[in-house]
């Protein structure tokens, strides 16, 4: 079980989207969910990822600071994900 960052619903991870943040500072999805690195997990909903990019909720969750080419690549792959509910 784990919790989306925005919303709180805790769900199997399977169920979420894990955001990992590289050693190199870099944000990525995490296909995986395997990868080495500080986590966060989003729902696959639009509007969760709408409000944890806008409002840097994510930044703080794994502590980082989005370059503008990391936060328009997450942005657009969210831009792709089903509307919330």
């Amino acid at each position: 079980q784990r919790t989306c960052v925005i919303c709180r619903q805790t769900k199997d991870k399977n169920h979420l989207i894990r955001l990992v943040r590289s050693e190199n500072g870099i944000v990525e999805v995490d296909v995986s969910a395997m990868k080495p690195g500080r986590g966060a997990y989003l729902c696959p909903q639009k509007s969760c990822w709408e409000v944890a990019l806008k409002n840097n909720r994510l930044e703080h969750t794994l502590r980082t600071k989005l370059s503008e080419d990391n936060r328009r690549v997450l942005i657009n792959y969210g831009n792709n994900l089903p509307e919330g509910s």
